[in-house]
């Protein structure tokens, strides 16, 4: 007889949840939150360069959980889906890409406020660029007047992506 008196201990808890308004709805159902969440996909929203004594640095902030990303030295910079060479002086180059990452809602509106294309007279950095948002890849390109070594830093709170050049 265990199992009657189970059965009904079971129904009678289902009706002292559903009294007390305690009903399950799917999350498509739930009450919009107040607060603002972290997007689904990685934005990358602003970048920015600045010289400093003995390196110069780029700095670029995320939204959402920081991505993966790789810093690599390229013989010349191209933009995503084109292929056109992107106009910046220079000896050698650096390409950063983030993935996944997008720098677009979901809606298809861009999220990204930094600079597009910038000639720079910094110590080693002579210009930066946007290169492409496509596909889960956001890339950037830098120009500079000579190779010399750089050093990649993962920050949180808030989430940025930090390349120093030494000079």
């Amino acid at each position: 007889m265990p199992l009657p008196i189970r059965t009904a201990a079971l129904a009678a808890a289902g009706t002292l949840l559903a009294a007390a308004g305690a009903v399950a709805t799917p999350a498509s159902a739930a009450a919009p939150r107040t607060t603002a969440a972290a997007p689904a996909v990685s934005q990358v929203v602003d970048a920015r360069v600045a010289g400093h004594r003995t390196y110069d640095r780029i700095v670029i902030d995320v939204k959402g959980r920081l991505p993966g990303a790789t810093v690599r030295r390229v013989s010349e910079l191209r933009y995503d889906g084109s292929g056109e060479k992107v106009p910046l002086p220079g000896r050698t180059f650096l390409q950063i890409v983030l993935h996944p990452a997008v720098a677009h809602n979901s809606a298809g509106d861009p999220v990204y406020r930094g600079p597009r294309l910038v000639r720079l007279h910094l110590t080693r950095v002579k210009g930066f660029a946007f290169t492409g948002d496509f596909e889960g890849y956001v890339s950037f390109g830098v120009a500079l007047d000579r190779k010399t070594a750089f050093t990649v830093h993962r920050l949180a709170s808030p989430g940025r992506l930090v390349v120093d050049i030494r000079h």
